[in-house]
């Protein structure tokens, strides 16, 4: 588990390039036969990613949680990125989940195992983990049943598809919430105008894209914005002040996770154009 500490947006101002990428870019998580974590000190939330191939991984990290086990006092949202099926055990039952299905798991589960049901084509697990002070069941949601929300248009190239799994409608949750955004062929914008929410943090997984698309993730102040460069199966890291929208090179798809002191998806500070720099 790595831990990345919570950044002041005064001191942000003088980051640069490297120092931007160090703090808020998780560039590694998806490593055949391991699984992967960054703590983050922004709403504790953990982001994480299991490739399981010949056997399965347990969800555990004592060392830095301090804990007995893993979800001793943490929720999580569980969501397969990959075209090989993965099967997700909490404390005994089974849940396959198929790309882009996800699981809720609840606070007190003591047992979390992951793993692929063909190594040879095997599962990617990316996951989000928040502290839960209430205990709710887990659950699978398909992505074929969750509800799909249509925003943009083709004239603005941000024409895309919302599925907000864990959320207030969805699977519910203590505070996390989690959901996942298809852009349509030839549409690269998400989010813009962008927005804040100075009431909970946001991950941003970045997937479904070839080895040479790139996507340009802008986030800071409104007034004094900065770029990451972001590759296929990366992670943003976004602060509760900072903006959080980006353009690729081609559409793409991204997963969304979010955890803070609200509990809604509309929360939002919305930012005039005319106020960006």
């Amino acid at each position: 588990m790595e831990v990345r500490y919570a950044t002041n947006p005064t001191d942000f101002k003088n980051y640069d390039g490297e120092r931007v990428r160090s703090e808020f870019l998780v560039d590694s998580l998806f490593v055949e036969g391991e699984l992967n974590m960054v703590y983050s000190h922004y709403d504790r939330v953990i982001t994480g990613g299991a490739v399981p191939s010949v056997k399965p991984l347990k969800l555990e990290d004592q060392e830095t949680l301090k804990t007995e086990f893993f979800l001793e006092r943490r929720e999580a949202g569980i969501i397969n990125i990959s075209d090989g099926q993965g099967k997700v055990t909490v404390d005994g039952e089974s849940y396959e989940l198929n790309k882009r299905d996800c699981l809720y798991v609840g606070l007190g589960n003591e047992e979390v195992t992951l793993e692929s049901v063909d190594a040879s084509q095997p599962a990617k697990f990316y996951l989000a983990s928040a502290t839960a002070h209430k205990q709710y069941p887990t659950k699978k949601l398909p992505i074929e049943d969750a509800t799909p929300t249509k925003l943009g248009s083709d004239a603005e190239s941000n024409n895309r598809t919302i599925y907000k799994y864990i959320h207030e409608d969805g699977l519910q949750s203590c505070q996390l919430m989690m959901g996942m955004t298809l852009l349509a062929p030839n549409n690269m914008w998400n989010t813009m105008p962008p927005h804040v929410h100075d009431r909970r943090m946001e991950a941003y997984l970045y997937f479904d894209m070839d080895d040479e698309s790139r996507v340009f993730h802008f986030m800071g102040k409104p007034d004094d914005t900065r770029h990451l460069v972001v590759k296929n199966e990366q992670v943003v890291l976004s602060p509760p002040w900072s903006i959080h929208s980006g353009v690729g090179t081609n559409n793409y798809t991204f997963i969304w996770a979010m955890a803070g002191e609200n509990y809604t998806f509309t929360d939002m500070d919305h930012v005039k154009m005319e106020n960006l720099k």
